[in-house]
């Protein structure tokens, strides 16, 4: 869950950080959902998102589930089918 204050540094560091320890899928969801308010400056746009798969899957992830809507078992069983 991202959302939280961290940096898009902090994310691809974490990114390269679970595959060096073998993760394979991937969910990057948002804390509260994209309707957070956004005056707490932790709402990220979809397209943020996005970036952030495709990130995940050139550092070599086999599937990624990445939204501001998006949970931890989120389409579970079709990421792991993947």
């Amino acid at each position: 869950m991202v959302g939280l204050g961290e940096t898009n540094d902090e994310m691809s560091q974490t990114l390269e950080d679970l595959r060096a320890h073998g993760c394979d899928l991937l969910t990057i969801g948002q804390y509260c959902g994209f309707e957070a308010a956004p005056a707490r400056g932790r709402v990220r746009a979809p397209d943020q998102f996005a970036r952030w798969k495709d990130e995940a899957l050139s550092l070599g992830f086999e599937s990624v589930a990445s939204g501001p809507l998006v949970r931890s078992s989120y389409h579970a069983d079709l990421l792991a089918a993947q």
